[in-house]
């Protein structure tokens, strides 16, 4: 179940009785959740675009992770070791599926599916969350600014299968993500574009390097 064609065709087929799961739907902006420990709450993201946000003691904003449909995100992929609040904010109207990891294990009354499906493929859904969630490190490690906004620009390339891709964020939410300065990014995309690395025309881009 790697391939987001078989997670679409699970989810669509499943039995709408599953007692152990809930879907629910949220505007733009709304609220999705937020991070408890000890709750184990895995969330699938059916449709629309989602992000996960910290703000820290002093006000900052980080935004921590960027969900697209079919993603999964809950407390059972983060532990909980700061009392900065996490919580999943809807950056379109999103419908999403919740479920806690520990009922899993628990057949519901009606043995849909769905709840049989998912419990057996969890495995390789973790996986894929894992490896998604090593990417993500690797582009924070980089040193510079530079090499931040290359470094994801050639994950969004390879993603797209092409070399012209649109930005999934705002330019001031593309500067939370990288953890950078603001005005050093826009500087630093403005370098870029004159020195030929990229084209930019309004949120998307074109590599113009090998």
């Amino acid at each position: 179940m790697s391939e987001t064609v078989s997670i679409s065709d699970f989810i669509h087929n499943c039995d709408k009785n599953c007692s152990k799961i809930h879907k629910k739907s949220f505007k733009k902006n709304e609220i999705i959740t937020t991070y408890i420990s000890k709750r184990n709450q895995i969330c699938i993201l059916i449709s629309g675009q989602a992000e996960l946000i910290r703000y820290d003691y002093n006000g900052d904003k980080t935004i921590v992770e960027h969900f697209n449909k079919y993603d999964i995100f809950g407390e059972v992929f983060y532990v909980i070791n700061t009392n900065n609040e996490l919580f999943v904010v809807a950056k379109q109207n999103c419908e999403v599926l919740f479920l806690v990891y520990d009922n899993l294990k628990q057949k519901c009354k009606s043995n849909c599916k769905f709840h049989q499906t998912l419990s057996n493929n969890m495995s390789e859904l973790i996986l894929q969350k894992i490896i998604i969630s090593n990417g993500r490190i690797e582009l924070l490690t980089k040193r510079s600014t530079r090499d931040k906004l290359l470094g994801y620009f050639s994950i969004l390339s390879t993603r797209n299968f092409s070399k012209t891709f649109s930005l999934p964020f705002s330019l001031t939410d593309l500067a939370d993500y990288l953890s950078v300065d603001r005005s050093a990014m826009m500087r630093e995309l403005k370098t870029l574009k004159d020195e030929g690395f990229i084209e930019k025309n309004g949120n998307n881009i074109t590599l113009l390097y090998k």
